[in-house]
């Protein structure tokens, strides 16, 4: 992480945040042992060009994981730009294209790794609805507002692919529980392909769900999608008022025991009296804008998978 020489005010506020940071309890990442994963909803990121106490701060964040899907960063990247420059040179980004119209929003989904850690292992591409022939073309019934998007990697001896998403918003959920049903429907198509990149797949994003009990929760569950363990047992969410559940990690894994017991939110924001140690004079909405209204949701992954595999060896030849 490079900083640089700040101001003395950003650097009051870099310690504050290190101070929530710490109380997060994130569990540093080993190399080839594990990885710490996250998504984050980055509210409109480069639609409006952010502080120089932002950047700093966002950077600082995200500095805590070696894999972020990162949600609603907009068709401008130079805010990207100055983030990864804080960074450093071990630190790359895959993301999408924007969409132009008012569903997709001009919004991108990007990965951003430490390469230190992680490995992007070749694929990236966006999750389109099947096609159906109709004449001389082939067309979708359906469409994602936002497409979600997909990517693989490595870390240690542990192959994946992350697929992240921004789900559609709107009055009413029942639009937005038919598309949750499309994801999950897509997922499960991707599962059971032959010639899958890869067995393990990490779903994430935001997902626009209010909580685990609510119908469209169950929607995107319906093909057996889980929450890891480390983090089925949250009691809060991870919206500034922390009662909506609107971001998941969900996983299907062909060795679960490599998802530890170790994951959360990271709360940046705490509430409203605290804004001002990171910015002087600035009201809710406007903190909003300059960090997000979402917080991160992580969770660390054991990347040594060669004693699962062995067990699993034993385990067939047993049966």
């Amino acid at each position: 992480m490079n900083h640089g020489n700040v101001s003395p005010e950003i650097a009051s506020g870099l310690l504050a945040l290190q101070d929530r940071i710490a109380a997060s309890n994130i569990p540093s990442s080993k190399l080839d042992e594990s990885i710490n994963i996250a998504t984050w909803n980055i509210r409109e990121f480069g639609k409006k060009q952010r502080s120089v106490a932002a950047i700093h701060y966002i950077a600082e964040i995200l500095g805590q994981f070696d894999l972020i899907g990162l949600v609603e960063l907009r068709d401008n990247l130079k805010d990207l730009g100055r983030v990864l420059k804080i960074l450093g040179p071990y630190w790359c980004a895959v993301y999408s294209d924007m969409i132009p119209d008012a569903g997709g929003n001009r919004e991108r989904i990007a990965y951003l790794y430490d390469k230190r850690a992680v490995v992007f292992n070749g694929l990236a591409a966006e999750a389109n609805q099947p096609r159906k022939k109709k004449g001389f073309e082939y067309l979708s019934e359906n469409s994602f507002w936002r497409s979600p998007y997909i990517a693989s990697f490595k870390s240690g001896s542990f192959d994946f692919v992350a697929l992240t998403t921004h789900i559609r918003w709107g009055e009413g959920e029942e639009p937005r529980r038919l598309e949750l049903e499309r994801l999950a429907d897509w997922i499960e198509a991707k599962r059971q392909e032959g010639n899958r990149e890869d067995k393990d797949l990490i779903v994430m994003g935001d997902f626009n769900i209010p909580s685990k009990t609510s119908a469209l929760f169950k929607a995107i569950t319906r093909h057996g999608l889980k929450i890891p363990t480390a983090l089925a047992g949250l009691d809060h969410g991870s919206n500034l008022e922390k009662d909506k559940r609107y971001d998941q990690i969900l996983h299907y894994a062909e060795y679960p025991e490599n998802f530890t017991n170790k994951g959360g939110i990271l709360d940046f924001y705490i509430d409203a009296n605290h804004i001002k140690q990171l910015f002087t004079g600035m009201n809710k909405t406007d903190f909003t804008y300059q960090m997000s209204d979402h917080l991160p949701l992580w969770m660390q992954m054991n990347t040594n998978i060669e004693s699962f595999e062995l067990e699993q060896i034993i385990q067939g030849k047993k049966d």
